[in-house]
């Protein structure tokens, strides 16, 4: 018998989390996160991960595994979770993943380009960053590959200090470089991207971020400002509180501007998600299309 990868994705505040659950109960398989802030064990408010009643509910794999100190790259999560897989699917039939990080997930079901690297460039553009600030990565990666920058999270250092590194190393651009051919498996993926109304999935967005703050996100964050550099830290809900500990902001302006940044995170998740070939768009409360989905896939 075939083994099945059900992966399902989409925006944050969508309801991700209990589609999995409800599916993985009805399947009887353990769940693999693909959020790229859920494994960290510090951020137990800001990332939502699932609650310890959730935990319980189901077998759940790279949630609160580590600690902000021991960071994990894409390219590291696609070999963590196919050797992850390779185990699971030894006495399970089926997997769940779920999660919003655009490149973990495209790190499992595609697999990533293997492009170069070169510590000494890549101290030295972080040695830039630090004295001219990111602006002026921004300003350089613009200028050598404006595709590239129009589509890159321009608020992470990381991924802009590693696109100027490949470029710099090969001479090309970035995006020219990002081939896209998808790795073979050894399992059948269905892929689903959960989406909404846009004001409705908003709402749900505010509200979430209301629910946090009630949850003590402020406080968590405190603990970890002296950490704010990490690159996990790099973490809307997180980064916006930076400021507003010294002073520039006020707490309304604070909570606005995680509102303001979790939806254009959510609006960047959905144009990520647009170049998965093949996946199915679902409401995350059609439970029919979905088993419609699974039945056809061989799933059921």
């Amino acid at each position: 018998m075939p083994k099945y990868l059900l992966n399902i994705c989409g925006p944050t505040a969508v309801g991700k989390t209990s589609v999995a659950l409800y599916w993985a109960e009805k399947l009887g398989c353990p769940i693999l996160s693909t959020d790229s802030r859920q494994c960290y064990r510090e951020l137990a408010i800001g990332s939502a991960p699932p609650s310890q009643q959730e935990l319980d509910r189901v077998q759940h794999h790279f949630i609160a595994d580590r600690s902000v100190h021991n960071p994990i790259t894409a390219g590291e999560f696609e070999k963590f979770a196919l050797d992850t897989l390779d185990t699971l699917f030894q006495s399970h039939d089926i997997v769940v993943a779920v999660g919003g990080s655009g490149m973990y997930i495209d790190a499992l079901l595609h697999g990533l380009d293997p492009l170069p690297t070169d510590a000494t460039i890549k101290a030295a553009l972080e040695e830039k960053a630090q004295s001219e600030g990111l602006a002026a990565l921004k300003e350089e990666l613009q200028r050598l590959d404006p595709e590239h920058a129009a589509k890159v999270d321009v608020r992470n250092p990381r991924r802009i200090i590693r696109a100027l590194e490949v470029i710099t190393i090969t001479g090309k651009k970035y995006s020219e470089q990002l081939n896209n051919t998808p790795k073979d498996r050894p399992f059948e993926i269905v892929n689903w991207v959960l989406n909404m109304d846009r004001e409705k999935l908003y709402e749900r967005i505010n509200s979430r971020v209301h629910l946090m703050i009630s949850a003590g996100l402020e406080e968590e964050a405190r603990t970890l400002e002296p950490h704010q550099d990490l690159v996990a830290l790099q973490t809307v809900g997180y980064r916006e509180f930076w400021p507003y500990f010294e002073g520039m902001y006020n707490h309304e302006r604070t909570v606005e501007l995680i509102q303001q940044f979790s939806r254009r995170y959510a609006k960047r998740q959905l144009t990520y998600f647009k170049r998965f070939e093949g996946a199915l768009w679902l409401d995350p409360n059609d439970i029919n299309s979905q088993e419609e989905s699974l039945r056809k896939a061989g799933v059921l």
